[in-house]
């Protein structure tokens, strides 16, 4: 067993932002604008939340011109497994949906 990642996953999951991250998720990739607004946090402090899943290895992500699209990682642990099996998925966090990703720039 890895206890280091074990714990990563657990500190990164165990927070409430965090988990609507995933919950957003859950339904496919989305672009780090529409996080923004479902969480109504600032940009910043939603990338922040978006590094430590990333670091935790339950997401990746991939550039789309000036924005970040992220989404669930294809093979999860079977500790996330369990977690992402409870953690129900959040509507209207659909990417592209307010046209962010066009024309704006990605401050991350």
């Amino acid at each position: 067993m890895d206890y280091m990642l074990i714990e990563k996953q657990l500190k990164a999951a165990a927070d409430l932002n965090r988990m609507k991250l995933l919950a957003c998720m859950k339904n496919g990739e989305v672009c780090v604008c529409d996080f923004v607004e479902v969480l109504g946090i600032s940009q910043p402090a939603v990338s922040q939340h978006l590094r430590k899943l990333k670091e935790a290895g339950i997401i990746t992500e991939r550039k789309v011109g000036t924005w970040k699209h992220y989404r669930l990682v294809e093979e999860q642990t079977p500790l996330m497994k369990g977690i992402l099996e409870h953690i129900q998925p959040l509507t209207g966090c659909n990417c592209g949906t307010n046209g962010c990703h066009v024309g704006g720039t990605d401050s991350e």
